[in-house]
Formats: structure tokens, C-alpha cells, sequence
């Protein structure tokens, strides 16, 4: 009971944060919302204020924020009125589409603020380097600070930890500090059998003193390392480096992510709990954010992309038929969404 209220909690911040960024920019811009709906499928409570239904869904994995006008769509009989969503001007629209992920970028970024106020936050530090590992061998030495990997600025020591998640062979050209000077070197990472992975021996457990203006900047790596891990991620999805078991719904998020992380956080107290559940919320956020602006049909992506070309056209395209494209959009999400509640029944029960 307490895995699904705080997956419902978490999802609830990050869905409602997405669609009211689109409301308030369509407001702000007299776009008339016909509905800003929280979760999917059946209604079980809505209520009317001026020209919006506000209402709650039974399944709390989604939400919608619909426009008067949209796609043809909730368009009052007659004459389209002023607040109809195609009467807005382009660049209206296009800031009250792209306001959606604007809000989940922000959301991850106030939660950040918050959290390295919590969290060990490490720099990319070699506090020890491990005597004959890959990094001693190539003139590491305790006290260097790590400055890049391949060309890939490090602000965190988790960005290391990620970038030997992902490493898949070659050579490591590192850029680090020592005393204030700048130096180069190239390694190769070793694998150890007792770990299951690669290692280039050099380990942190020195704390960052966040203080003042410090927090704001450690904050934007916080959320600057989600959106890496995020597009890397897709990245290895789209090239078929992701096995089916690693694909999760909301189903195995509840489960797999909410439900084993909060076992596991509970027996150090609340507090880290809350910061479990905050880290989760935050790259939920930022994931959603990053998932809406591909340029696919159905999403925030897929309409921004519509209304570029209409920029590039100074026309715009047929309602009717930008709403038929979406639509098959939406039913190809529709039929992965089954997809991936299947896999996540698999993932959770069939072990």
C-alpha cells in the first residue's frame, strides 16, 4: 500500500507539473482549456470552472491538458472563437506546447536545488588510486581531479560511475587536474570479474561543501547528469543495446523502482526516504520532459515539429490532417503502452 500511494504521489507531481505548464502558457495567451485532466481512462470526480473541466482519472499514469480547437477537435459550433487554439498565433502555440516539458525541466531543477542540500554530493575526485589499476598505470595519482573522458566534461563523480556503466571497449583519453595544472593521459579501463564490470581503480568518498551560490551550481549538474543519463539511455534503446527485461511501465517503476528503493531506504529512516523518492521524482521529471520533445507524433515533440514547418510555411497545416497523424500516433502508443504493461507483468511476476 505504501509502494503504490507514493508511486501515485510521484507520478501525480510530475504529471500535473507537464500539463500545467501547458495550461497556464495557454491561459496566459487566451487559449481557451476545455479540460486538464489528471491520470487515464474512466472519470471518477471532475468538477467545471468558467470553460474548464477539471477531472480526475482512475488510472494515475498520464494526463491531458486539451485545447478548444486542437488537432479539429472540442471546437464550439460555428465560427472558431478567439480562444480557439488555431487562432492563437504560432508562436503562441508553440510556447504553450513546449511549456509542458519547460515545467517538468523545472520541477527536476527546483527538486535538485533540494536535494544536494540532502545528498553526498561527490565531485569527480581520486581521493585513492588504486596502486597497478588502469589509472595508476597511466600517471594517475591520489588528489587529481578528473576534468573529462573522451572529450566529455565530468562535474560529478556519478557522471564517472555512468560513463563506465556505458563503456563498451577502447581506449580512455582523460583530461585532469593536479595542483592546478592541466594533463592528458589515456588508459584502458579493466574488467574485474569479482565486480561484473569495468574499472579504471580510482574510488571518492569526499563530500562537496554546498554553500550559498554553490547549490545552484551543483544543482544544475545534478539535473545536467539526469539528462545525460536519460538521452544516453535512448540512445542504447534506439541502437538495441537494451534487453527487454531493462524496459519498465508504470508497472515495474511502482515495483522495481518505488517499491525496492523505498524496502531499502526505509531501514536508514525517513529522511532518506524523502531523498530516494525526491531522486526518483526528479528523473521521472526530467525523463517525461526529455521523452515529450522527441519529434514523434502524439507528443509535444510531434506537434512542435508541426508548428516549425507552419513558421517555415506561414501557413499552417490542415487541422484535420495534423490530427489524423497525431491520432495514429497516439494508437501506436497505445498498443506499445500494452506492450509494456505485459513486459512489466513478465519482469514482476514471471521471476
Amino acid at each position: 500500500m505504501v509502494t503504490f500511494i507514493l508511486f501515485v504521489v510521484i507520478f501525480g507531481v510530475v504529471v500535473i507539473s507537464h500539463e500545467f505548464g501547458h495550461f497556464l502558457i495557454a491561459k496566459a495567451n487566451g487559449i481557451h482549456v476545455v479540460e486538464f485532466a489528471v491520470g487515464m481512462g474512466p472519470t471518477l470526480l471532475s468538477f467545471q470552472k468558467k470553460e474548464t473541466r477539471y477531472s480526475l482519472k482512475l488510472l494515475p499514469i498520464g494526463g491531458a491538458c486539451m485545447f478548444e480547437g486542437e488537432d479539429g477537435l472540442n471546437e464550439k459550433e460555428g465560427e472558431p472563437s478567439e480562444g480557439s487554439f488555431n487562432r492563437a498565433n504560432v508562436w503562441s502555440r508553440i510556447a504553450t506546447v513546449l511549456a509542458g516539458p519547460v515545467f517538468n525541466f523545472l520541477l527536476g531543477g527546483i527538486i535538485s536545488l533540494i536535494l544536494v542540500q540532502l545528498i553526498f554530493v561527490r565531485a569527480p575526485y581520486c581521493e585513492t588510486v588504486e596502486e597497478n589499476g588502469a589509472a595508476w598505470e597511466a600517471g594517475m595519482r591520489a588528489g587529481d581531479t578528473i576534468l573529462s573522458l573522451n572529450g566529455e566534461k565530468l562535474y560529478l563523480y556519478e557522471e564517472l560511475q555512468l560513463f563506465m556503466q556505458l563503456y563498451d571497449g577502447g581506449d580512455v583519453k582523460v583530461e585532469y587536474e593536479r595542483d592546478g595544472e592541466r594533463y592528458e593521459t589515456t588508459l584502458i579501463p579493466r574488467y574485474v570479474e569479482e565486480e561484473g564490470r569495468y574499472m579504471i581503480g580510482i574510488s571518492n568518498i569526499q563530500q562537496v561543501e554546498i554553500r550559498g551560490f554553490n547549490g545552484f551550481r551543483y544543482a544544475y549538474y545534478e539535473v545536467r547528469y539526469c539528462v545525460k543519463s536519460v538521452y544516453k539511455s535512448l540512445g542504447m534503446l534506439v541502437h538495441g543495446q537494451v534487453k527487454r527485461e531493462d524496459v519498465a511501465g508504470p508497472v515495474g517503476i511502482a515495483v522495481n523502482v518505488v517499491g525496492k528503493t523505498y524496502e531499502q531506504a526505509k531501514e536508514y529512516g525517513g529522511m532518506n526516504v524523502l531523498v530516494n523518492m525526491l531522486n526518483i521524482t526528479m528523473l521521472l521529471s526530467i525523463n517525461l520532459g526529455i521523452f515529450n520533445l522527441l519529434p514523434l507524433p502524439a507528443l509535444d515533440g510531434g506537434r512542435l515539429v508541426f508548428l516549425l514547418i507552419e513558421v517555415i510555411r506561414r501557413k499552417p497545416i490542415p487541422p484535420e490532417k495534423e490530427g489524423m497523424v497525431h491520432f495514429i500516433g497516439l494508437v501506436f502508443f497505445m498498443i506499445l503502452m500494452v506492450f509494456v504493461f505485459f513486459n512489466d507483468l513478465t519482469n514482476v511476476f514471471g521471476k
